[in-house]
């Protein structure tokens, strides 16, 4: 695929996910054996039967509405793509894909997030998401040790502003 098609792929397959919360649009970005690892807490999933389960009743439903994507940097290779971005949002829902058995706490969230993304034959095949727990479990309230070396909304700030200062 050319550069611009993965892009574009990719672009799709996120308005599914953010956007029109389409689950069947975003599967069908994604070959039969596709996966998604969120690698923080090990959430997502393995081929179109299991991705169809997560992105149906533990993925889309379960977005904050105010969810935003601010990219910050993409890379695009022949057969993948690096996205950088901060990723926002009011944690008003339980998110079972990012904070299982978290009840709502009504706080704020902006961290950021890199996802690692391959494709084959015309589609994504896996996506490697990243970003800091502890960060997120600082902004909601459940971090609170000030002697811990853990940053909240401030390595958001960082990535968007390389002079801020905390």
């Amino acid at each position: 695929m050319l550069q611009q098609d993965l892009e574009k792929l990719w672009e799709a397959h996120t308005q599914h996910e953010f956007a029109t919360r389409d689950t069947e649009a975003t599967l069908d970005t994604m070959v039969e054996d596709a996966y998604v690892n969120h690698i923080p807490v090990l959430t997502g999933g393995y081929g179109k039967s299991a991705l169809r389960d997560f992105y149906s009743q533990r993925f889309i439903p379960t977005m904050p509405s105010d969810t935003t994507l601010t990219p910050i940097s993409r890379t695009v290779g022949t057969d993948q793509l690096v996205d950088e971005m901060i990723f926002s949002f009011t944690h008003t829902q339980e998110m079972p894909w990012m904070l299982p058995g978290v009840p709502p706490t009504h706080k704020k969230v902006e961290i950021p997030l890199v996802a690692i993304v391959k494709f084959r034959d015309g589609k994504l095949a896996h996506e490697h998401i990243y970003w800091d727990q502890a960060s997120v479990l600082k902004q909601i309230g459940l971090i609170t040790d000030p002697s811990l070396p853990v940053r909240g909304v401030e390595t958001a700030r960082k990535v968007l502003d390389p002079q801020f200062q905390p």
